[in-house]
């Protein structure tokens, strides 16, 4: 009778464990559905057009939910002080390369490895591209430089 209660206690032990698994690895209700910062643009013929009609350069990220360098910059990047000071002189656009709807946007710019940013001038011409995550003040002196080359 003690080894069924050991192995009954053990067994709720195993189940309780997976499903705290389980339910880390499920989407919380809260969370954004696109996976894209706030402020974002989600499609990028949307985001184009919305630069075209503010005459400001785009920045255009091809990221995806797995990948560790997206993530981080995503979190610790994008919302960095370095960072603020050029949300509102740019558009900005969050495309998942997971999202089909995406991938003639990824093909277009050449995607290969994320995340991809690439940085364009009002019309939609590319004045430069970056490939992997680095710091706020890296990603800041990118910003600052496609500003300036983009008018």
């Amino acid at each position: 009778m003690k080894n069924i209660f050991t192995l009954l206690v053990i067994g709720l032990v195993i189940w309780k464990a997976l499903g705290a698994l389980d339910s880390g690895l499920t989407p919380s209700p809260s969370s954004h559905s696109s996976g894209a910062p706030v402020g974002f643009q989600t499609r990028y013929d949307t985001a184009l057009s919305l630069a075209k009609s503010k005459g400001k350069p785009l920045v255009l990220v091809f990221s995806a939910s797995w990948c560790p360098p997206c993530q981080q910059m995503k979190n610790e990047v994008y919302p960095s002080p370095e960072v603020a000071p050029y949300k509102s002189q740019f558009v900005w656009a969050y495309l998942d390369v997971d999202d089909p709807a995406n991938q003639p946007a990824a093909q277009k710019f050449g995607v290969r490895g994320i995340p991809h940013i690439a940085f364009l001038n009002p019309q939609g011409t590319e004045i430069d591209t970056t490939t992997g995550g680095m710091p706020p003040s890296a990603f800041a002196s990118k910003l600052q430089s496609a500003l300036a080359s983009s008018h």
